[in-house]
């Protein structure tokens, strides 16, 4: 890697697009790495530090993601989908197996430098503009940890009326609770836009609600 890299969050200046959403990719682990580990160096972290971050919890996060192999970046979130911070769900499969590892026990304001070798990240075949077997770094800042939109127990907290199944004035009300709560208070677009990105990925039969079997991805898996 370069000696010159520059780690920043504050700005991407060298973005190259990829074709789809980062957090959509994902790859099966290579069996020949020899170097499998995922490596987290913590650049910042808060000294209240509660929550942590578990599988199942909703992250709120800018990330950019760079080659360690001569330090190209290859993505950054603060250019794509307009400079949002990125929402998912940590441990499910909605970013590659090592940022999921990699951003597991983080709290809010927690800066982490991931190394991914090439088994976690997107391994013999790569995916444009990563090539095959490329380890690759992610500089990660977390703005949000809430338990996760996938826990039954959030679920039972969102559903005021008890009728197994979440309205989208219940998911924006509980979204707003947690950031209150949180000390972060924000205007409605942004619940809003928050909202309308959980009905596109879970409301499956398009019915403008939310069934318990849509929204809970582990079935019976307990958080």
């Amino acid at each position: 890697m370069q000696s010159g890299m520059m780690w920043k969050l504050a700005s991407c200046t060298l973005c190259l697009f990829v074709s789809s959403q980062i957090t959509l990719w994902s790859v099966s682990a290579a069996a020949d790495d020899s170097d499998g580990e995922v490596k987290i160096e913590v650049l910042f972290k808060p000294e209240q530090c509660d929550p942590k971050s578990k599988r199942g919890d909703l992250i709120n996060a800018h990330y950019d993601g760079y080659l360690a192999k001569g330090g190209t970046q290859f993505y950054c979130s603060r250019s794509d989908k307009d400079g949002h911070p990125q929402w998912f769900v940590l441990g499910v499969g909605q970013i590659i197996k090592g940022l999921d590892i990699g951003m597991t026990d983080m709290c809010v304001g927690e800066k982490r430098k991931i190394t991914v070798p090439p088994s976690l990240a997107f391994g013999e075949k790569g995916k444009d503009p990563v090539p095959p077997n490329a380890t690759v770094i992610f500089q990660v800042e977390v703005y949000s940890v809430t338990r996760g939109p996938r826990s039954m127990e959030a679920f039972g907290e969102m559903d005021r009326d008890k009728d197994k199944s979440l309205t989208k004035d219940e998911v924006k009300e509980y979204l707003k609770l947690q950031y209150e709560k949180g000390g972060k208070p924000n205007d409605d677009p942004f619940y809003e836009k928050i909202m309308a990105d959980i009905f596109q990925k879970n409301d499956n039969d398009k019915d403008g609600l939310i069934s318990a079997n849509e929204y809970n991805i582990y079935q019976h898996d307990e958080l």
